[in-house]
């Protein structure tokens, strides 16, 4: 493994580990976590916007649930199995069918639809050993699931709107180029024919009218549905398959999903499956890897190292860490009995992007000098250090940062 491997920057920054007893399932540590839920939060945030209610479902499901759903036939042998003594259960590989039965609870009308779900879905896949791969492919992960209910002609709105959400958050995250595959029917798959045609037809026609041209991967599709698959692609040119969009008409038939027509007739709805990221872990360990480590300042697990030059201003360099908390910019003490440009170096290796540094002159007035990564400083008073700060703490501002470094004259 090379420096840049998020499985080395993993250790080196803090973040988590991983141990062989248990492998495929990942230990986040309090700097590691912080990211998790920094990018959780961002995320949450988009959805609601979009007009997604969050959810929760259970982890644990009987057999007899999966089956009816078709998952035991198709993943059964990748899914975690317990038996109770009274019968058979498995952790869920995924939370759409779950989603179903949320719909299901009450009787629903088309003036009702769309309705749209999104869950951070604690998911399990027993994935053979050989391929799992750091944080990137486990068998523990959460997915960052939503799912909408509609009628036909709301198929293609909705999925245009959701690429409009995926290229937004992609774009706020450092990737404005992504590529786009649409994944057409499987050998082995559930539904007509005509119903894959017009799936398909959708997919692809979303896609165009959002200006993509996605090429085609004949046969990948779910079992049950085509699909969209967006990839990243890194600094270092590496592709990376990330968010997905799939159209069903199989799940809801299965699970008996139904709402009243216009007719006052009972009809099956449509479900649209979606994910931006795909695995929260893989989306944190590609930013990592994309950014050799030095995360933007968004998202960095520790924001600002505040560092008294002696012990003469502990008491001040309390006072302005707990000024940057109170206003939600992640701060830590870099106070040890090192010399101070040891403790830059500290701070430098755990990727803090900016140092805080106060002294016997600053205590007096009142302010604080701020020192960037490339060794640009500004000394200001602690009130405009904070809303400085503060601007740059904002989720997704990675253009506020290049407008800022560009104007203060550092190198972000």
């Amino acid at each position: 493994m090379d420096d840049l491997d998020h499985r080395n920057l993993g250790v080196k920054l803090k973040l988590w580990h991983l141990q062989e007893d248990a492998p495929g399932m990942v230990f986040w540590h309090p700097r590691g976590y912080a990211v998790y839920r920094v990018l959780e939060d961002y995320v949450r945030r988009k959805m609601r916007q979009a007009g997604y209610a969050e959810v929760r479902t259970p982890q644990l499901l009987p057999k007899e649930f999966w089956g009816r759903s078709g998952h035991w036939d198709k993943f059964g042998e990748h899914m975690f199995r317990v038996d109770d003594g009274e019968q058979a259960m498995a952790l869920k590989p995924m939370s759409c069918p779950c989603h179903v039965q949320i719909f299901n609870k009450g009787l629903r009308s088309w003036r009702e639809l769309p309705i749209r779900y999104a869950e951070f879905g604690a998911c399990h896949r027993n994935e053979p050993s050989g391929s799992l791969h750091g944080i990137m492919r486990t068998r523990a992960f959460d997915q960052d699931d939503a799912h909408v209910f509609c009628r036909e002609q709301d198929v293609e709105g909705e999925v245009a709107c959701f690429i409009a959400l995926l290229d937004e958050v992609y774009r706020e995250l450092g990737f404005p180029d992504y590529e786009v595959a649409l994944a057409t029917r499987p050998a082995v798959r559930a539904g007509d024919d005509a119903t894959w045609d017009w799936s398909e037809a959708k997919l692809g026609d979303a896609a165009r009218r959002c200006g993509l041209v996605p090429q085609i991967n004949p046969g990948e599709g779910a079992f049950y549905g085509p699909k969209l698959e967006f990839a990243l692609r890194d600094r270092l040119g590496r592709s990376w398959q990330c968010g997905t969009v799939q159209v069903d008409g199989v799940l809801p038939q299965r699970l008996e999903a139904s709402y009243v027509a216009p007719d006052g007739s009972r009809a099956r709805p449509l479900m649209i499956h979606h994910a931006i990221f795909g695995s929260l872990g893989r989306m944190i360990a590609i930013l990592l890897e994309h950014h050799g480590g030095v995360l933007p300042f968004w998202l960095s697990p520790d924001q600002v190292a505040v560092a008294p030059i002696s012990k003469d201003q502990a008491g001040y360099g309390a006072d302005v860490l707990a000024a940057f908390e109170d206003a939600g910019i992640r701060a830590v003490a870099c106070d040890g009995a090192d010399t101070l440009s040891r403790r830059i170096v500290a701070a430098h290796e755990m990727a803090v992007p900016v140092m805080a540094i106060v002294g016997g002159r600053e205590m007096r007035d009142g302010r604080v000098s701020l020192r960037e990564r490339d060794g640009s400083q500004a000394d200001v008073p602690l009130a405009e250090a904070v809303s400085r700060l503060q601007a740059r703490a904002r989720p997704g501002a990675l253009v506020a940062e290049a407008l800022y470094a560009r104007a203060y004259g550092f190198t972000p």
